[in-house]
């Protein structure tokens, strides 16, 4: 197994989505009763990148955004934070940077825009500069696994880094809408898990990558393998697996704004901590944090 403290080598990279999420305000209006909206870097990607820079990490984001005004607020706020954006290519044509319109409340209602998604139209020559034996790791977001050619770049990715000895982490970060069928979400997803080294999924994301009702049985598996594997249970906490041995972890209570991005904050927290040196059971635990 690659030694996940190798993170700290250079900047993290993460590849995957990044756009624009428009809010209804003031924060806990329902959006059809608003008359005033503000925006957001959004994305899972773009948010991992960004919420590492905020806690000290060097991060860069390898993604398309669209050749417009939106694609170019993106840019402007990954930039803001400190994110690198020399690996954001632009995406052809009429690709489009997503939009999600959302609300700031406990069960927010969200409408996505994602037709001919910028992010998803990521290829190969768009990498080619990424200078992969000074990558400090490489962390996917699996809605890139969904279509082509992202697929083709998100794997050729991987195995760039895995060349260098690059830790590389997969977070399914599974989204119905972005793939074809279940069934190749699960066979795509899989097949990217088994040739990672950290594998971050909740129970819904692991059950799609066993094909049935047993993602803990297949978490179990892969991390009795070659790589360490968490498994997310919302309000139960997690559990790492990590040559064969689990780790059980709470959660710290709050009275949430919103559910959406506590997967990325998680991501960011966990790998910042590895980053530093910290165990895979500390950094679990800094990332529930």
């Amino acid at each position: 197994m690659t030694d996940l403290s190798r993170l700290g080598r250079g900047p993290v990279h993460v590849l995957g989505r990044a756009g624009m999420d428009i809010y209804a305000d003031p924060p806990g209006t329902r959006t059809e009763e608003t008359a005033a909206f503000f925006a957001c870097l959004g994305g899972s990607a773009g948010n991992i990148a960004a919420g590492l820079a905020r806690l000290g990490i060097r991060s860069a984001l390898v993604s398309a955004v669209s050749d417009d005004a939106v694609g170019r607020f993106v840019l402007a706020e990954l930039a803001r934070y400190g994110v690198d954006v020399a690996a954001v290519a632009t995406a052809p044509g009429e690709a489009r940077t997503s939009l999600a319109v959302t609300e700031t409340r406990a069960d927010p209602q969200t409408v996505i825009y994602r037709n001919g998604a910028a992010d998803l139209a990521l290829r190969e020559d768009d990498m080619a500069g990424i200078d992969w034996p000074a990558a400090g790791g490489l962390i996917v977001t699996g809605t890139a696994l969904a279509t082509e050619p992202s697929r083709g770049a998100a794997l050729t990715a991987l195995d760039a880094a895995r060349a260098t000895g690059a830790p590389t982490i997969l977070d399914v970060d599974y989204r119905p809408y972005s793939w074809p069928s279940v069934d190749e979400a699960s066979r795509v997803c899989r097949a990217a898990a088994e040739a990672c080294d950290l594998v971050v999924g909740n129970e819904e994301e692991w059950d799609v990558m066993a094909g049935r009702d047993g993602g803990l049985a297949l978490a179990r598996a892969l991390g009795s393998g070659q790589c360490a594997t968490i498994y997310k249970r919302g309000a139960a906490g997690a559990l790492t697996i990590r040559g064969g041995e689990a780790v059980e972890t709470g959660i710290f209570e709050v009275a949430a704004l919103k559910p959406m991005g506590a997967g990325d904050g998680f991501m960011a927290g966990l790998v910042a901590a590895l980053v530093e040196g910290r165990d895979l059971a500390t950094a679990v635990r800094r990332g529930a944090a």
